[in-house]
C-alpha cells in the first residue's frame, strides 16, 4: 500500500474527528492540548487537500480518486460509530502519523 493513500486517509480522519467533537466532554481537558489538537487538525486538513490535488496532478487519476473515496468511506465509518471518549487521542495519533507519511510521500514517491 502506498504511503500516499494511507496519509490521505489518516489526515482526513484526523480532521474529521476534530470537527465532530464539538461537545466539551469530547475534548481534551487541558486547554493547551486542545489548542494543539485544533492546530494539528487544520494542518492535517490542508495537507490532505494538497495530497488529493497532488494525486490527481502527479499520479494516475485513479490514485487521487481512490484516496478521495477512501477518505470519505473511513470518515463515514467513524461518523456512523458515533463519538467515543478516545477520539481526541486517535485523531492526534492519526494526524501525526499521517503527516509523517505525507512527508515521506512528498519526498520519495
Amino acid at each position: 500500500m502506498q504511503a500516499f493513500f494511507l496519509a490521505a486517509v489518516m489526515l482526513s480522519v484526523a480532521a474529521y474527528i476534530h470537527t465532530r467533537s464539538a461537545d466539551p466532554m469530547m475534548r481534551p481537558a487541558n486547554v493547551i492540548v486542545d489548542v494543539g489538537w485544533r492546530g494539528l487538525s487544520y494542518v492535517a486538513l490542508g495537507v490532505w487537500a494538497v495530497l488529493i490535488i497532488k494525486g490527481f496532478n502527479d499520479r494516475h487519476w485513479s490514485d487521487g480518486l481512490a484516496a478521495l473515496l477512501g477518505s470519505f468511506a473511513v470518515n463515514w465509518w467513524f461518523g456512523h460509530r458515533g463519538p467515543k471518549p478516545t477520539w481526541p487521542a486517535i485523531s492526534m495519533m492519526f494526524g501525526v502519523v499521517g503527516l509523517g507519511l505525507a512527508t515521506y510521500s512528498f519526498l520519495y514517491e
